[in-house]
């Protein structure tokens, strides 16, 4: 992973541990102060299945011809490196915020947390991914800083160990909870992030930190990682301090985006924005989006809602297509509700030929929280949720499978 300072040279470089995943911008942005509350996934198959191609270009420099070779010495000339195809599949998840009950029900005797055996089921589907993000919703501040719940979150280091253990590579740390527990918080959190390996955006140790656009190369192509949030929660940001958390801000999202285009192959933005427990985006969801896709995003991953929103492809001015899904739900969450315990995977697949980058083959595979008693948690497909739990199990799936392909008529739904 290459980290770049803005429009400067690479001041760090860490190796990526896996093989195999403006104008200005017009944003009314919905402060609210928000009820939060987030819940995981198992299947035969590794990788999500593909699709029917439905590719989006979105380089914009001119295909590189491969050299002609002898008809009679080569009829099929191999192509040169810079016309060999690079391909990356992304995988995407929502909310992980750890209530209290889940932390209880992770607790091991004499001592720590384990969380891994709730990620279990879903692990293949996130190690079979080139690269894969989530949402930390709660603050991993350590056990140190006292644990807690709503309003005001703060959750064992070893939520870390496990985004780790089943193979999540970038963690988005910019949500209404980041502020929960102070600076400190922040700060503990960031710094295990590090020891581990993983690639954290949204909040950041100094300006300095903040500077520096998380640029990461896998398979020949860079991905550039931006992350924003509406707001705190009302919790205000310390004075002389905005790079602990990213909040939206018009110009320098925009800005942000820019030098992120001059970076990489791709542009991916996390956004913290709408109104939770709404099964669409808000007007202020939507035009974020836009912006974020004429200034140059390629990709838009958005929660908060705690539900599950469509997504869809939106055309820039310049003809580019942006891909955006506003919110993957709640990925692990101890909230009660068939929609509130819906989350899902989203993998796409992203390749460079020559100049030109695509994003294709959108696919989506529903997941539930499983739970007993607030014990017992774990992240399974939605097929296999069980009467017990979802006694409408098939008739919800192809609810939740018409919402979040409404906009998008390709986006293959797995397992339903």
């Amino acid at each position: 992973m290459h980290i770049h300072p803005r429009g400067g040279a690479v001041t760090n470089l860490l190796r990526h541990r896996r093989t195999a995943f403006a104008g200005g911008l017009s944003l009314i942005v919905l402060l609210l102060l928000l009820l939060p509350g987030c819940r995981l996934l198992d299947d035969r198959a590794s990788p999500l299945p593909e699709g029917a191609p439905s590719s989006s270009p979105v380089g914009t420099e001119a295909p590189i011809a491969s050299p002609s070779g002898s008809p009679a010495a080569s009829p099929t000339p191999s192509p040169s490196p810079s016309d060999a195809a690079r391909k990356v599949t992304l995988a995407a998840v929502g909310d992980v915020l750890i209530h209290s009950s889940i932390y209880k029900d992770a607790q091991v005797a004499g001592g720590g947390y384990e969380f891994t055996p709730m990620f279990e089921p879903i692990r293949r589907y996130i190690e079979s991914a080139d690269l894969a993000m989530v949402n930390q919703e709660s603050v991993i501040g350590g056990e140190a800083l006292g644990l807690s719940d709503y309003p005001r979150f703060n959750s064992p280091y070893e939520v870390g160990d496990t985004l780790k253990a089943v193979g999540f590579d970038i963690v988005n740390l910019a949500n209404n909870h980041t502020l929960d527990r102070g600076e400190e918080a922040i700060t503990n959190e960031i710094h295990y992030l590090n020891g581990l390996g993983l690639v954290y955006t949204g909040a950041y140790l100094s300006e300095d930190d903040r500077q520096r656009i998380r640029v990461v190369e896998k398979n020949g192509l860079t991905f550039a990682f931006l992350s924003y949030t509406y707001g705190t929660n009302g919790i205000p940001v310390p004075k002389g301090k905005p790079y602990l958390v990213n909040l939206i801000d018009n110009d320098r999202a925009a800005a942000d985006i820019a030098a992120a285009r001059k970076l990489a192959d791709v542009v991916i933005v996390s956004a913290h924005f709408g109104v939770e427990y709404m099964d669409e985006p808000s007007e202020a969801q939507e035009q974020f989006a836009r912006a974020a896709a004429e200034a140059g995003a390629d990709i838009v991953i958005g929660h908060h809602p705690h539900v599950l929103q469509p997504m869809e492809w939106i055309e820039t001015a310049s003809g580019r297509r942006t891909f955006v899904a506003y919110s993957l739900g709640n990925f692990i969450a101890a909230q009660d509700g068939a929609r509130t315990q819906t989350g899902g995977i989203l993998q796409l697949d992203i390749e460079k030929r020559g100049g030109t980058v695509t994003v294709s083959n959108p696919r989506f595979l529903p997941t539930w929280i499983h739970m007993t008693n607030w014990r017992q948690f774990r992240i399974v497909p939605l097929r296999d949720a069980g009467t017990d739990q979802l006694p409408n199990a098939a008739a919800f799936g192809k609810q939740v499978a018409a919402l979040v392909g409404s906009r998008m008529p390709e986006l293959t739904i797995v397992g339903d």
